[in-house]
Parts: structure tokens; C-alpha cells; sequence
């Protein structure tokens, strides 16, 4: 084995175990954090010190665990009219699987002059029958979901009108495990000026879609009585979550309207149900949006700017699902709140979300991306290295924006996502689609072992194994092979394989033409 194989081993094997936090720089941040702001003064709230506790574990990455890092996305066949009458129960419904974990509803409550502290005034259902340790730590989470919940901080205007406004985070867990909050901010019933409310809803499951949807008829409800929500809440934790390209029916009585029977659909490609490519391309044009996706193909640190959080939330989610078939395992933030401000200045690669009033605390130093991806920008990219049209090879820049175009033929939602998805997919396919041929099996039992020497010297243009040498250094790239070298021999499943054989046997019927 050479040397720098066994290296990239070692490596791997830290990345990989219990302590999952090497990309955290030295020191307690979030402590360091709170010290250097005066925001928490040492012994005032201790619930919310353990909220900050919390994200210093929380916070440094994105990553899923092992288990789940090149988990192929489920079957996107749709099932005939036959086949789906006769579909069972089983098949319809992800087994074991249901909506949501809790809903929480965040207030915030006058500790002040124009001066509020988020906190959790309803939890639905009450986590009964937990350890003390096991409620030690999900009250830590809550606490830590309120400050996502209102990532401004603690000084807000009371209001008499504001726009409802929907987004998301994920909250990682030290094991690997994920969870997705996704948040509702509104103004609660009542008259003369007062502040939103967040409702938030806790789920393992990532389909910001349909949690959307769900979100329409909790604001519709809210805007009734506020009792008419968790009826409707406790419907919905009782249905099992359909499988892809399935529905599921929820009954509702609404007074004055009766019986309501609400379906929620989940889209067929249910690897990019978490994400809305409309809102990325509404703020960026299509070459900088390829720009964007280069700097986050080599691992580096890129700060979106934005007013608004919905807009932060699924242009982040979005950028991230362009690497399919790979997965970014650094830091990842869809909207910072303030108090954690100062995790812009680690070292190691990021994607931030970071609202716009901030802006002068993140502009202050080099090496990084910022995006401004608001109305009223004067330049899109605010800081920038300034080589990042020149990392993609350049036949397949051409390649992307061509099929990029088409998208202007697609209808919204699922087409779209599968056009611009499709174009991104496809560069890989070009790219390092080849890899499983340098992919050297061992012995009975053993694992396999990538020829990387080998597999970029394969590659005949210059330009594109120039960039594939930078890419095979990245961590989601060497993840990515780490699984395929544990993998047993044989052909393998998902979409990502499935294109590439289809790339395989087109270039093989251009070459039978040509001969």
C-alpha cells in the first residue's frame, strides 16, 4: 500500500469514529462565543447555557452518520394503476416512520425594553416516561431550537402586521443522527402591536415540501383558535409517512367548513424532496449559481447573505443537493443565529446561512465565498478568492448551462428539480463516473482498494483530470469511496449507477458509429 493511500487511511479512520468533531477549531467556540459577547452572563440562565452547550456539539457538522453517508435514494419507478391497487400497506408507508416527533410553539417573551427571550410555550405531545438523563438532554435540544427559531436574538419591535415566513435547519447529533426542524413564524391573534410566534416541528424525516403544506393548514387553523391546531397535529402523528409517489389522507374538522380531508403527496425523487432549486435560481443567474457550485465541489467556505430566512434556508439545502451523488460533511448552518456569529471565522469549510444586518461581521477576512442573495444587491458575489470560473473544466461549464436552459421549459416543483438536478448529475457521470473500474477487489473478505493514480490518469482531457485531482482530495469524495471499497463485488444500485451505465452505452454506441 502506498504511502499516501495508508495516510488518506488514518485520516479516514479519525474522520470516522465516535469523536466527530475535528472540524471544530480549538476551544469551546459556543463558550467562547458567549464570553466574548457578554450575551449570557455566567450563572443567569442555565437552560440557556445548556442550549449553547448544545450546539458546540451541534453545530460542526452536516454530516449523516455512516450508516446513511451514500445511502441510495429509494426507487423513483412510478407503479402502474394494477401494481398500486394491489400495493400493500408495507409498501405504501416507510415502515416505522411517522410525520413528525413533537411541534413546539416558540414565544417570545418582554424581558425588557424592546428586549424578548424566546421561549417554548407549548410542546405537543409531552415527552413522558424519559430517564433523567434522557430529559436533561432533549430539554438542552428545545432550548436550542428556540434560538434557531429566532436566529435575530433578543431585540425585536413589537408588530402589527407581518408576512408569515417558512423555513428549516438541521440539528446533528454527536452519533451521526439527524434531525430537521422546520419552522413557521406568524403573528399570533390579537390586537395592537405584539411579536410572532414560531411554530416548529421536529421530524427525522427531510421533505420541506410537504412540511410546507402541513404548515398551510397549521397557520389556517391558527388564524381560527389556537385549540384547532392540535386536533388537526394529533390526525397527523397518527398517519404512517407515505413512501415516494404515495399520499396519504388526513381528516380535519374545521368548524363552518365541515370535515376537511387534507392529502399530502411525497414527490417520486424523494432524494430532492428537501429542496426547491426555484428559489436558488430566482437569486442567482445560472453561471453563478455553476460559480457557487464549484467553490463547494473543492470544500470551501461560502456564506450566503439574505433578509429573509426562508430564502437562506432552501437556497443552502439547494446548493448542497447539487453535489448528489455526494454529501457534504463540514460545518452546516442554514441560518446562524446571532449569538453564534462567530463561527464564520473557523478555519475549515462551511455553508452559512447568514442574515443580512450581520454583514459587516463576516465580510472582515478572505479565503471564502460570500453570496448575497437579496433583492436589492449591488454585486452578487460581496467576497470571492477569484479563481472559482476556472476550477470546472471548461467543456463541461458549457455542458451544464447548456442543459441549465432547458429548465425554461420545465413547469415548477418536480420538473424543475429533476432538469437542474439532472445537469449537475450528469457532470459527475463525466467525471468520475469511471471510478468503480480502479476500484481493485481483495481477497475473500477483504476490502477492495481505490487506484487513484490509475484513475485519473484514465481520464484524457487535461482539463477535466486537472480538476478531478483537486476533487479526489476532498472529503466527500474520499467518503464516497471508502463505502465503495467496503462494498461486497457486484453491480451496484441507485441512480447515480444507473447514468453512468446509460453515459457508458451511449459512448459506446458513438464509437460503433464512428468505426
Amino acid at each position: 500500500m502506498s504511502e499516501s493511500v495508508e495516510r488518506r487511511r488514518k485520516g479516514a479512520r479519525l474522520t470516522n469514529s465516535k469523536s466527530r468533531w475535528s472540524e471544530q477549531p480549538r476551544g469551546n467556540l459556543i463558550s467562547d462565543v458567549s464570553e466574548k459577547r457578554g450575551a449570557i452572563p455566567s450563572g443567569e440562565d442555565d437552560g440557556r447555557q445548556g442550549a449553547l452547550k448544545r450546539f458546540s456539539a451541534m453545530w460542526s457538522s452536516f454530516r449523516k452518520g455512516k450508516r446513511d453517508r451514500v445511502k441510495e435514494p429509494e426507487s423513483t419507478d412510478p407503479l402502474g394503476p394494477e401494481v398500486a391497487d394491489n400495493t400493500s400497506r408495507q409498501q405504501r408507508y416507510v415502515s416505522g416512520q411517522y410525520f413528525f416527533e413533537y411541534l413546539v410553539v416558540v414565544s417570545l417573551k418582554a424581558t425588557g425594553s424592546n428586549s424578548y427571550e424566546p421561549q417554548i410555550t407549548y410542546q405537543f405531545p409531552k415527552r413522558d416516561g424519559m430517564g433523567r438523563s434522557q430529559k436533561e438532554e432533549e430539554e438542552k435540544t428545545l432550548k436550542a431550537i428556540t434560538l434557531f427559531c429566532f436566529p435575530e436574538g433578543i431585540s425585536w419591535a413589537p408588530l402589527t402586521e407581518y408576512h408569515s415566513e417558512t423555513f428549516s435547519f438541521v440539528l446533528t447529533e454527536i452519533d451521526g443522527s439527524r434531525r430537521n426542524g422546520y419552522c413557521r413564524r406568524l403573528l399570533p391573534g390579537g390586537k395592537g402591536a405584539r411579536p410572532p410566534e414560531a411554530y416548529c416541528i421536529i421530524s427525522s424525516l427531510a421533505c420541506f415540501g410537504l412540511f410546507s403544506k402541513i404548515f398551510d393548514e397549521v397557520e389556517k387553523r391558527r388564524q381560527i383558535s389556537k385549540a384547532m391546531i392540535y386536533p388537526f397535529m394529533q390526525k397527523l402523528r397518527e398517519a404512517p409517512f407515505p413512501a415516494p409517489g404515495n399520499t396519504v389522507e388526513i381528516k380535519s374538522f374545521i368548524p363552518e367548513s365541515g370535515t376537511e380531508i387534507i392529502r399530502l403527496t411525497r414527490p417520486l425523487d424523494s432524494w430532492l424532496e428537501h429542496v426547491n432549486f426555484a428559489t436558488l435560481f430566482s437569486c442567482l443567474t445560472d453561471r453563478e449559481v455553476l460559480l457557487v457550485f464549484a467553490a463547494a465541489v473543492l470544500e470551501r467556505r461560502i456564506i450566503f447573505i439574505a433578509d429573509d430566512l426562508g430564502t437562506l434556508s432552501q437556497v443552502i439545502h439547494a446548493v448542497a443537493a447539487l453535489l448528489y451523488p455526494f454529501t457534504w460533511q463540514h460545518t452546516f448552518i442554514s441560518i446562524v443565529p446571532e449569538i453564534l456569529i462567530d463561527v464564520v471565522m473557523a478555519p475549515t469549510p462551511y455553508l452559512l446561512g447568514v442574515q443580512k444586518r450581520l454583514l459587516d461581521q463576516v465580510t472582515d477576512q478572505g479565503d471564502l465565498l460570500v453570496v448575497d442573495l437579496s433583492e436589492d444587491k449591488k454585486d452578487t458575489f460581496i467576497v470571492s478568492i477569484g479563481d472559482e470560473g476556472s476550477i470546472l473544466p471548461p467543456k463541461l461549464q458549457a455542458e451544464i448551462l447548456e442543459a441549465l436552459s432547458h429548465r425554461q421549459n420545465a413547469s415548477v416543483g418536480e420538473e424543475l428539480n429533476r432538469v437542474v438536478s439532472e445537469a449537475f448529475l450528469q457532470f459527475f457521470v463525466k467525471t468520475v463516473g469511471h471510478y468503480a473500474s480502479h476500484v481493485k477487489c481483495g481477497h475473500s473478505g477483504e476490502h477492495g482498494m481505490f487506484e487513484k493514480k490509475k484513475f485519473y490518469k484514465a481520464i484524457e482531457s487535461k482539463s477535466t483530470q486537472r480538476f478531478v485531482k483537486n476533487f479526489i482530495q476532498t472529503q466527500m469524495f474520499d467518503l464516497f469511496i471508502q463505502e465503495v471499497e467496503q462494498q461486497q463485488p457486484g453491480p451496484q444500485q441507485g441512480i447515480f449507477h444507473r447514468k453512468i451505465l446509460e453515459y457508458q452505452e451511449k459512448k459506446k454506441r458513438e464509437k460503433t458509429k464512428k468505426h
